[in-house]
């Protein structure tokens, strides 16, 4: 995919770049403390096929927690909203993203939402398929066509990395299993969960990605509906409200543009009818976003009234689209 370099996105880039010092890798994952917490990068991606960019957005990363919007659509599709949310909630939660405090106040034991992670673990394994390699063929395939590229795979170095260290996703998966959330085994479910959260792709693949979901489910590119409207409305709507751990409710009235983010670095938005961002940069708040990307995204929602509570149609059609 060609994607023009911006100069007004890359001054953007450049000053959100200064905040990367206050941030620290996610360096609880082995193979992620690796990255560059310099790093910063941006891709946006207009339904007429235009691109624009700032950074090397062809530098790959994993999809960590962005993986959970993408299976959550995949799963609704399979399943529909009825049953999927027999399992698990609707409810935004103050709590970190893998706390299990929720699970143990609440009768019955349910997960609060799908982007936490023990919502997130039952959505996994509420994925059809007869084996983990059908499931996980299943959403690489999905995720494949969402972003127009069929060479998408998983990096197995992090999925190895992650599996090794996931003794609170164990214990999630525990609880969830004595309180009958899930019936299957708990390795074969963190064996599939960690390769999910270790996919790999670049800026222009997730700002195409976060495109097709602002478009409600529409790929301008092909006319198709890849995703069910009603899905796509349920999956912006967790992400304004849940997208960004617990820091959602200051994100949505600071920026207003659903978003999710992973603990790679990365976050996925999507401006709806207009346009998807995807963004790299590794270096984390406290609270598991990327601290140079938020304020990238601050900043591009408050100079072009972007936030979906108080843009207009004329404010935002036109950014960086010349």
């Amino acid at each position: 995919m060609f994607c023009e370099s911006n100069k007004e996105l890359k001054t953007l880039v450049e000053e959100a770049r200064t905040y990367t010092k206050d941030g620290k890798v996610a360096d609880y994952i082995p193979a992620l403390g690796k990255a560059n917490p310099n790093d910063l990068s941006i891709a946006i991606n207009y339904p007429d096929g235009h691109c624009v960019s700032a950074g090397d957005v062809s530098e790959k990363f994993t999809l960590q927690s962005i993986s959970k919007v993408i299976s959550l659509a995949l799963v609704l599709i399979d399943r529909g909203s009825k049953e999927v949310f027999e399992h698990v909630g609707m409810e935004p939660t103050g709590d970190p993203f893998n706390s299990i405090a929720k699970l143990e106040t609440m009768i019955p034991a349910k997960p609060l939402n799908p982007m936490i992670n023990a919502g997130a673990l039952v959505v996994t394994h509420l994925l059809k398929g007869s084996t983990n390699d059908e499931k996980l063929d299943r959403l690489l395939a999905f995720i494949q066509t969402l972003a127009n590229d069929s060479t998408i795979g998983y990096s197995e170095e992090i999925a190895r990395s992650e599996y090794e260290t996931a003794d609170l996703n164990r214990a999630l998966c525990y609880f969830l299993k004595q309180h009958n959330r899930m019936n299957e085994d708990v390795e074969q479910l963190l064996n599939l969960y960690t390769k999910q959260c270790a996919i790999e792709m670049n800026c222009l693949h997730l700002a195409r990605i976060g495109m097709v979901f602002a478009m409600d489910g529409v790929d301008p590119e092909t006319s198709k509906q890849v995703i069910p409207k009603e899905v796509a409305r349920i999956c912006k709507t967790f992400m304004v409200t849940c997208g960004m751990y617990n820091a959602s409710g200051e994100f949505a009235i600071n920026i207003g543009i659903p978003a999710k983010s992973g603990v790679a670095g990365g976050i996925m938005g999507a401006v709806p009818g207009r346009f998807g961002i995807g963004i790299f940069g590794p270096a984390l708040d406290d609270k598991g976003n990327s601290i140079a990307g938020i304020k990238l995204l601050e900043m591009l929602s408050k100079n072009y009234r972007l936030s979906m509570f108080g843009a207009t149609h004329e404010n935002i059609i036109n950014v960086f689209n010349n």
